[in-house]
C-alpha cells in the first residue's frame, strides 16, 4: 500500500508557494535564491535522454535569478574534458558508500560544477546507469545513493564550507534519495524533486539498507518502502518539501491510477497538499528556423525547408518527390508508440508520403523498422542509431513529425519539430497536450490506436494538400514561445518560496 501522506516528523514541513507561481513579481527582491542542481545527467558531458537536455539547459537559465551550481557525479567523460579539477574537500567513506572527493570546475560560459569524485563508481564506459549493451550496472544503487548523499553533505555545509544552498533541486530517482537523507540527517534545507518520468523508481532490495545507510525505520510506508522493495522515487516523493512535474497535464495525470504507477495516492495527497507544481520544460534558442522576423522571412523558411527536405531524401536514399516527407524521431520503445508509427506507414505512403525514422531502442521494433525500409525502399528510411546533428537535420527537412507516445511527461521532440516547421502528430496526453494546438500547430488524436494515429495522419495529408491551411499552420509553430525563460521565472518563484 502506498501512504495517504500521515504526519510524520522526519517528513519536511510544506511551505505557503507564492500565489502567482509564474509571475516574475513573486520573486523576493533580496539575495538571490542558492540553488544545488542536482542530477545524474548533463548534456555538456553525458546523456541519456530529456533529463540531460534540461540539465544543460535549465540551470544556465537559472542565473538570472539564483546563485545556481550543479552537482554531477564525475563520470569519464567528465574527467575527459576537465582533467585538472580542484578539490574541494574530501569526504569519508559511510556505511558502503566509498569515500569520495568534492570537486569544481567551470564551464566555458562560467556555470560553476559540482562533481563527485568517486572513480570507483564514475570512472567507466556507458551510459550515465549502464552499458552502452543497454544493461543497467549492477552497482547501480551505491552509485547514485552516493550521488544523493554527497548533495545533502553540501547542504549541511561539510563538503563546502564556503557554500550552502537555499534549496537543493532533485530530478528523477538516481537524485530522489536526497530528500530521505536530508530527513534522516536532520538537515534543514528544503528540496524540490522535478518528476521527468515517473515509470522510473529507482527500485532495489531491502536488504540494501544498512549499505546504503538508510535507517531501518524509513523502510516503511511512511518513508522508503514501496510493494517490498526499496525505493529511491517512492522517498524523494514522500519528503521532498515540494514536488514539480515537467508539465501541468502530466501533474494531473500521475494522481490517476492510470498514469500514477502505484504512487498515485501519495501523489494526489502532494497535489491537495499544494505541494505538486507542473511546470513545462522549454528548448533552447538555437532552434530558430531562419526568416523568422525578417521583412522576406516567409520566402527564406521555405526555401530553407525545401533545401532540407532535398538533403534528407538524398541521405537517406528516398526518391525525389513533392509530397509530405513524415519522420519518426524516438528512442525506439513501448512508450513511444513506434508500433502505431510503423502501422501509420500504410496510410502515409498510400497518401505519396515518405517516412525517415531514426533512433535507438528495442531489438523487436528496430528490426519492425528495417523490415519496413527494406520492403518500401526509395519510400521508408530507418538508421538504428541516434546523433543529434542528424536528428536536428531531420527536423528541419521534414513536414510532419509522428510522436503517439502512450504517455509523455512533456516531450521535447514536439517543440523542436514545431519551431522547424514540422508539424506534430501525437496521442492526446501529457506534455503533449500543452505544447501542442490542435489544428494550429500541430494534429492530437484521442484514440490510443492505429486508426486514431492514421486519422490524424489523414488530416495532416489533408491540410498538406490544401496547401493555404498548412502554410498558416507552420507559420504560426515556428513562432511558438517555448524559451526556459517562462520555465525557470516559475521554478525561481517556487526556490524562492522555499527558502523564505
Amino acid at each position: 500500500m502506498i501512504s495517504s501522506g500521515s504526519s510524520d516528523s522526519r517528513r519536511p514541513q510544506a511551505y505557503e508557494a507564492p500565489l502567482e507561481a509564474d509571475s516574475a513579481a513573486a520573486i523576493p527582491s533580496k539575495a538571490p535564491t542558492k540553488l544545488l542542481f542536482v542530477t545524474p545527467e548533463m548534456g555538456d558531458y553525458i546523456k541519456a535522454g530529456g533529463l540531460g537536455e534540461v540539465s544543460s539547459a535549465l540551470p544556465r537559465a537559472l542565473r538570472a535569478s539564483c546563485d545556481v551550481r550543479v552537482l554531477i557525479p564525475a563520470y569519464r567523460q567528465v574527467r575527459l574534458r576537465h582533467q585538472n579539477i580542484e578539490v574541494v574537500r574530501q569526504m569519508p567513506r559511510t556505511a558502503a558508500l566509498p569515500p569520495w572527493s568534492l570537486g569544481r570546475f567551470h564551464t566555458s560560459d562560467g556555470l560553476i560544477i559540482y562533481a563527485v569524485l568517486c572513480d570507483e563508481l564514475f570512472d567507466r564506459l556507458g551510459s550515465p546507469y549502464g552499458e552502452f549493451s543497454g544493461r543497467d550496472f549492477p552497482d547501480n544503487d551505491l552509485r547514485f545513493a552516493r550521488l544523493s548523499l554527497a548533495a545533502a553533505e553540501i547542504c549541511a555545509g561539510e563538503a563546502d564550507p564556503n557554500w550552502r544552498p537555499d534549496v537543493v533541486h532533485l530530478n528523477d530517482w538516481p537524485s530522489a534519495l536526497t530528500a530521505g537523507y536530508l530527513a534522516w540527517k536532520n538537515i534543514r534545507t528544503p528540496s524540490l524533486l522535478t518528476i521527468h518520468n515517473l515509470a522510473y523508481q529507482g527500485l532495489f532490495e531491502p536488504s540494501r539498507l544498512q549499505d546504503l545507510a538508510i535507517p531501518s525505520y524509513a523502510f516503511g510506508i511512511n518513508g522508503a518502502e514501496f510493494h517490498g522493495k526499496l525505493s529511491f522515487l517512492k522517498s524523494g516523493v514522500f519528503y521532498a518539501s515540494h514536488l514539480t512535474t515537467v508539465s501541468e497535464t502530466y501533474s494531473r495525470e500521475i494522481t490517476t491510477p492510470e498514469h500514477g504507477c502505484g504512487l498515485e495516492g501519495l501523489l494526489l495527497t502532494r497535489m491537495n497538499e499544494g505541494r505538486l507544481t507542473g511546470i513545462v520544460n522549454g528548448i533552447d534558442e538555437s532552434w530558430t528556423a531562419p526568416g523568422e522576423g525578417e521583412k522576406d522571412g516567409a520566402r527564406i523558411f521555405r526555401e530553407w525547408k525545401k533545401k532540407n527536405a532535398r538533403e534528407v531524401r538524398l541521405a537517406y536514399g528516398l526518391s525525389a518527390s513533392s509530397g509530405p516527407l513524415f519522420s519518426i524521431i524516438s528512442r525506439l520503445v513501448h512508450q513511444k508508440g513506434i508500433d502505431l508509427s510503423i502501422g501509420s506507414a500504410r496510410t502515409i505512403l498510400e497518401n505519396d508520403g515518405q517516412l525517415v525514422a531514426i533512433g535507438r531502442g528495442e531489438a523487436r521494433l528496430e528490426s519492425a523498422l528495417q523490415d519496413l525500409a527494406r520492403q518500401h525502399k526509395g519510400r521508408v528510411a530507418a538508421r538504428i542509431g541516434f546523433d543529434d546533428q542528424e536528428a536536428r537535420g531531420l527536423f528541419a527537412g521534414s513536414d510532419f513529425l509522428l510522436m503517439p507516445s502512450r504517455f509523455e511527461p512533456c516531450g521535447l521532440s514536439q517543440m523542436y519539430a514545431q519551431r522547424f516547421g514540422a508539424l506534430p502528430i501525437a496521442y492526446r496526453t501529457g506534455g503533449l497536450v500543452d505544447t501542442i494546438e490542435d489544428g494550429k500547430s500541430g494534429f492530437l488524436f484521442s484514440q490510443l490506436s492505429g486508426d486514431g494515429l492514421s486519422g490524424a495522419v489523414m488530416r495532416a495529408m489533408d491540410a498538406f494538400k490544401a496547401k493555404a491551411p498548412f502554410r498558416t499552420m507552420r507559420r504560426y509553430a515556428i513562432t511558438r514561445p517555448f524559451q526556459w525563460a517562462n520555465s525557470a521565472r516559475r521554478y525561481a518563484s517556487v526556490y524562492a518560496a522555499m527558502a523564505g
